[in-house]
């Protein structure tokens, strides 16, 4: 076994492998660009080497950088996580001829899965189920098209050596793929040195489904079951679940068996994920193999007991598996989410600066994990993933595994960059999620014009009118209690109150009981069970006998109250100061449509426009990257460009002005 492992990568992944190396007894070493001196992982390395500036081609994918490091720390073997070197078979073979042991797949293996063009066709020969396309290279927009006549609309453009939902997209008809063809060899070059794309058939309605597959160096492999992962935003998942509410025994079998063919054919060893898409008559076909561990591979480890880095790193080892393929078990039902920082409110935009507050949900009932390679007071940097943590939640069904991810998001606290727990929270909540009914398109079809407040609209607003006027009273009963103490004087609390939630009043009846409050709206009745104290975000108790858990902050007047998806700001009030307040002008928000404003923080790359350029609506004004995404803002009606107020190149913050017009 090994004695000391360099993990040559940052964030959640690094702290994951180091945790479960520190557990097998064994060294780790660390290696971080400038941007990440005071990251996570390197705290938690026992050595930690500087491998280069912030830009990754720099640092975390420079090859000798990394093979130096472990030359220098005496590392015998290297784990890359997921993402920058890890799938690249240069540095597995490189790695080899130093001596140093790669803590993956064979380079043969992940260089015959790593071309997607090829992989389709050794496929193929393996007898697994695969996608009709045309798996040469295309050579120019038009051929694309032409192509695309041939197979049939809609077709899927890919980059053959894409991955993480770059250079990749759907065509419905001739332009849409000429189109296609430009953007994804664009991105494909600029995000893999390979522009090479090619064409296949869209499965409508489909579903991503995965297949984990382990192997060992004697030869044996194993399936550890499914993972379904169709919910995706930009090709990209944001929840992962197993099983798969889809599948039946027969299929899952059938898919399982199909991916150890496809891993015995490159004779894999090691931790590796067969894709698979299926559509509506549970046909399916083969999609790519991730010769790496998956960011979601926390929920096969839930219900197989099993930990895939150890194996990993035992089989880097040359030690066999220690179980048959029947010995695997399937317990309960696994689910995570990912917590990244992005502004759901603001089409997902990436969100850097710095972790002012961070406070994981805690595992106080079981069957709570958390991910993560940050801290409170830590930054979030604009120049890698916008992953800040990974919640995953472990039950005896799936709607015991729902329940706790509700729990777990609405105990998640984190201030300082904006997140997408909102919008997990919300989707935790919808009707198509919670019945298994949906498919890689769920998103595009429910939220169409992407994720507004509108959307998570309280189930319940007079439960969230009671709540603030709890706390409210708690605040007054302390107040009373302070006084009677302090200076002997006896306060007259009322039990009537008028709670404020966007323009909309609440006359809430509250009074004390052993434990709590009962609070009445109506004819309906809450009855708040808590020992909540005051400053603490989270607010747990049981309402009407069931548990409930909410982020709950005082700011100012308001009461600042966040709960399955929904925020709200909350006043509470007596009758008196409620009706005063009616009387009250509304201050007017600022007119700043003249303006362009920087929609993130980022660097600003491109300025496609120039003074007194006229610029029609819809066209290219601006393009600024932030965690390796490229935005591009254009123009949302027709204007005239009356002063630049940002450069290229310069690095800009969210809402700063970019363009004025006129």
């Amino acid at each position: 076994m090994f004695t000391k492992i360099l993990v040559a990568n940052r964030g959640e992944i690094a702290c994951r492998v180091m945790r479960t190396a520190k557990r097998m007894g064994i060294r780790t070493v660390a290696v971080y660009s400038e941007a990440d001196r005071r990251a996570l992982h390197v705290k938690m390395a026992d050595e930690a080497v500087l491998i280069g500036p912030a830009p990754s081609k720099q640092s975390y994918l420079c090859m000798d950088r990394i093979i130096a490091a472990c030359k220098a720390t005496g590392a015998g073997a290297v784990h890359p996580g997921y993402g920058f070197l890890s799938e690249n078979a240069e540095f597995a073979r490189r790695l080899e001829e130093e001596g140093i042991v790669f803590i993956g797949p064979k380079a043969s293996s992940i260089e015959a899965m790593g071309d997607k063009i090829a992989s389709k066709k050794l496929a193929m020969k393996a007898g697994v189920s695969t996608i009709p396309g045309y798996a040469g290279v295309i050579q120019d927009a038009d051929e694309a098209a032409a192509i695309g006549e041939r197979i049939g609309y809609p077709v899927m453009i890919k980059a053959s050596a894409g991955g993480g939902g770059k250079g990749l997209r759907v065509a419905w008809n001739a332009e849409e793929a000429r189109d296609g063809f430009v953007s994804c060899t664009t991105e494909a070059r600029n995000a893999f040195g390979d522009d090479r794309v090619f064409l296949e058939k869209f499965i409508e309605d489909p579903r991503h489904i995965e297949i984990q597959v382990l192997g060992d160096a004697q030869g044996q492999l194993v399936y550890l079951w499914e993972r379904e992962c169709s919910i995706q935003r930009r090709h990209q998942k944001l929840i992962e679940e197993a099983p798969s509410p889809f599948l039946d025994a027969a299929t899952r079998q059938a898919m399982g068996e199909q991916a150890v063919a496809l891993a015995r054919a490159v004779n894999y060893q090691s931790a590796g994920t067969v894709e698979f898409v299926v559509g509506r008559d549970r046909q399916f076909y083969f999609l790519e193999m991730n010769t790496r561990l998956q960011v979601e591979h926390p929920v096969t480890e839930k219900v197989t007991g099993l930990d895939l880095v150890e194996w990993m790193i035992r089989v880097a080892a040359g030690e066999p598996l220690g179980f048959r393929q029947d010995q695997i078990r399937m317990d309960g039902w696994a689910m995570e989410c990912r917590i990244n920082a992005e502004d759901p409110f603001r089409n997902f935009l990436p969100s850097a600066g710095r972790l002012v507050k961070y406070r994981p949900p805690a595992d106080s009932a079981g069957g709570v994990r958390v991910d993560t390679g940050v801290y409170e007071g830590g930054e979030i940097p604009v120049h890698y993933d916008s992953m800040i943590a990974k919640l995953i939640v472990h039950g005896a069904t799936r709607a015991e595994a729902v329940g706790k991810m509700r729990s777990a998001l609405n105990a998640f606290y984190l201030r300082g960059v904006s997140t997408n727990i909102a919008f997990q929270a919300a989707l935790m909540q919808h009707p198509r999620f919670l019945s298994g009914d949906f498919h890689t398109g769920f998103l595009a079809e429910e939220y169409p014009h992407g994720f507004h407040a509108a959307d998570a609209r309280p189930e319940d607003p007079a439960f969230l009118a009671v709540i603030a006027a709890v706390a409210r009273r708690r605040y007054i009963d302390r107040a009373v209690q302070i006084s009677a103490q302090t200076r002997g004087l006896q306060r007259r609390v009322g039990t009537d109150w008028v709670v404020m939630i966007q323009d909309e009043s609440y006359a809430i009846h509250l009074k004390p009981v052993d434990g709590g409050y009962e609070g009445r709206y109506g004819d309906k009745t809450y009855v708040v069970l808590s020992d909540w104290r005051f400053g603490s975000p989270v607010f747990q108790g049981i309402c009407n006998e069931i548990p409930v858990c909410l982020q709950l902050e005082r700011i100012g007047l308001r009461f600042h109250i966040a709960y399955n998806g929904v925020a709200v700001d909350a006043i509470v009030m007596t009758a008196r100061a409620a009706q005063l307040l009616s009387l009250m002008q509304a201050k007017p928000k600022p007119d700043l449509s003249q303006f362009l404003l920087s929609p993130m923080p980022g660097l600003l790359t491109h300025l496609a426009v120039e003074v007194g350029q006229e610029v029609k609506a819809g066209e290219r004004l601006a393009v600024i990257e932030a965690m390796k995404m490229e935005n591009v803002i254009k123009a949302e009606h027709d204007v005239v460009v009356d002063e630049i107020l940002a450069r290229s190149g310069e690095s800009v913050a969210v809402d700063q002005p970019i363009l004025k017009f006129r």
